[in-house]
């Protein structure tokens, strides 16, 4: 039957089942939805398992996943218009997503949750031979649903088909104003036009933008993909050779110096440390010993990157087989808790590379975010927009070691010795 609906109306003249089908068919769509959602695989994804202050994050970012988690329980209480949770691979969109769909369906209520191209198959699955249901059946269930949660919205192929289902399948929750929830790596201004006004529509929607870093890496010494920390564990404190048999005795205080200025900052890491000196003179075993025990006792994720290594990973972003755009690469970068660079002034001195070099270490000066510098480069001879403020001594610590390099030194060779 068809009801008497006014034009405009979103269901204006489609058929509906008449009363005595509706239960049975609303049966056999609970029965799809469950087989859709695979919800069981995820049931440890709750509210009570998330953690919402998050793994080594900075103040900014811990407030940040604060109120997307905030945002989450609080439309899971009450789904009402659309939440839209966006943020870096593994961030804790879905983590919240799923949760939201636990809650709805703990009490009873209908939700659906799905990821975007596992729909999309599950769409296409219905012109199959064997399909028990038809293409405008399932559409329906999908769209109808009480409670939709689209998971990784944009990972999807693009294809016309896609993009059209996707754009019909969400006008309509929007006209209808049905309760929806989409995560999406994506950021809005590189959403479809079409669908961006209505995922922005501050009458409807609430974007809930999440700033923290992956999950999956916290708590790895590695830190990031990016970061060559674990090639470095065996660089701590205790590993640290003073010299002080070897080295004349302004070389020796000079070490002894930096150790202790690095001590003091892994203590209480604020500004910036810089140690200048040599190759081999012992900077980067220094660093790497910094954010080894900042790893250790206070679990915090630390990126540890070689300058040209850094600036190789932001050009790859420019490949077409990139997992992440220049900008999600360059923001993981810049908001790191803790970043030590190491080897500043060796990378290649190209007009794009001295530009990203400023954009990162200006944003963090500005931030006052934690900071160690490695560099055999004096920093009156760095960029002198670098220099300005790495000689700021409100924000930043110089330590100049004087100590000649220790490979092939009388040290290391007695060392060597004693080793066989």
């Amino acid at each position: 039957m068809v009801l008497d609906l006014p034009i405009g109306h979103p269901d204006f003249g489609r058929a509906q089942p008449c009363r005595c089908r509706q239960a049975e068919i609303a049966l056999r769509r609970q029965v799809e939805l469950t087989k859709v959602s695979n919800l069981d695989q995820l049931r440890h994804m709750t509210f009570e398992t998330f953690r919402a202050d998050g793994v080594g994050l900075n103040e900014e970012q811990r407030q940040n996943l604060r109120r997307a988690f905030d945002k989450a329980r609080m439309f899971a209480a009450r789904p009402e218009g659309w939440l839209l949770l966006t943020g870096t691979y593994g961030c804790g969109k879905t983590h919240l997503a799923v949760a939201i769909a636990h809650e709805v369906l703990r009490r009873g209520q209908s939700a659906l949750f799905v990821v975007t191209p596992d729909l999309l198959d599950h769409l296409r699955a219905a012109f199959g031979p064997s399909s028990e249901t038809s293409f405008d059946e399932r559409f329906e269930t999908v769209r109808q649903t009480p409670l939709l949660i689209l998971d990784d919205f944009g990972a999807q192929s693009a294809t016309p088909w896609a993009k059209e289902k996707l754009f019909q399948l969400l006008n309509h929750r929007y006209t209808a104003r049905l309760p929806t929830v989409i995560t999406t790596n994506l950021r809005l201004n590189e959403i479809e036009a079409r669908l961006r006004s209505r995922l922005a529509d501050p009458d409807l929607s609430t974007v809930a933008p999440i700033t923290a870093p992956d999950f999956r890496s916290s708590g790895d010494s590695s830190g990031q993909e990016l970061s060559t920390l674990a090639l470095h564990k065996d660089q701590t404190f205790e590993s640290f050779d003073l010299r002080r048999e070897e080295l004349p005795v302004d070389a020796a205080k000079s070490l002894a110096e930096a150790r202790a200025h690095a001590e003091a900052f892994t203590a209480n890491p604020q500004g910036w440390l810089v140690l200048t000196g040599p190759y081999g003179s012992g900077k980067t075993h220094l660093a790497a010993a910094i954010a080894n025990r900042r790893l250790q006792e206070q679990h915090e994720r630390t990126m540890f990157v070689v300058v040209p290594d850094l600036l190789d990973y932001l050009r790859a972003a420019f490949s077409p087989n990139s997992a992440a755009p220049l900008d999600i690469r360059f923001e993981e970068v810049r908001r790191a808790p803790l970043l030590v660079l190491d080897d500043l002034g060796t990378e290649s001195a190209t007009p794009w590379a001295r530009e990203k070099l400023f954009q990162l270490l200006n944003y963090r000066y500005a931030a006052r975010l934690p900071t160690v510098i490695t560099s055999s480069t004096p920093v009156e001879e760095q960029d002198p927009r670098l220099a300005s403020r790495m000689l700021d001594t409100s924000r930043c610590t110089v330590v100049s070691i004087l100590a000649p390099s220790y490979r092939g030194s009388k040290t290391q060779r007695a060392q060597k010795r004693r080793g066989r």
